[in-house]
């Protein structure tokens, strides 16, 4: 292998986090669900308008429309994704959109702190920040998991920042 192509040591991954929205429906589920609301609703109007309220079925109908259209929206947002590498060489969050474009921010780690900043009937924001940076991280995710992340990367920035180091001599044996 080409020095080119070989991977460097400082390079090796110390923390990776991968977030990904909460996927609760397949591509055939999400049919299946819409097929069972546009027959309920189907159902309902034709119910209606067979007892003489016909502006039910209007109502019904843009109501199926809405309920389409805003779960189609939810299916398209479940394909972003977000990654948090920290390696010897910095911190990098790497954000895909749902349409597949990537965005990447480096963090210099060195004075990198770990907040979670506790908003009132919300979940809170995880946030990296040291001196200018402030970067918002994990905004998907619900609280719980937001709270092992914040501790897992807290204590993976703390092992960057203070490595231990084995020496086979100094080993008492």
């Amino acid at each position: 292998m080409s020095e080119a192509l070989a991977p460097l040591a400082d390079d090796a991954v110390l923390f990776e986090a991968v977030i990904v929205p909460h996927r609760s429906l397949s591509r055939r589920g999400l049919a299946l669900v819409i097929a069972a609301i546009c027959a309920a609703s189907f159902l309902t109007a034709l119910i209606f308008w067979l007892l003489g309220a016909w502006p039910v079925a209007g109502f019904s109908g843009a109501e199926v429309t809405l309920a389409v259209v805003l779960m189609r929206a939810h299916a398209h947002v479940a394909h972003e994704s977000e990654m948090v590498l920290l390696s010897a060489r910095g911190l990098r969050v790497i954000r895909t959109d749902r349409r597949g474009a990537r965005r990447e921010r480096a963090l210099d780690p060195s004075w990198l702190r770990v907040e979670l900043l506790e908003r009132a009937g919300r979940v809170p924001a995880l946030l990296l920040t040291g001196g200018r940076v402030r970067e918002e991280i994990a905004v998907r995710l619900g609280e719980a998991e937001k709270r092992d992340l914040a501790a897992a990367l807290a204590e993976a920035l703390h092992a960057w920042r203070h490595p231990r180091f084995d020496n086979p001599q100094l080993r008492e044996d």
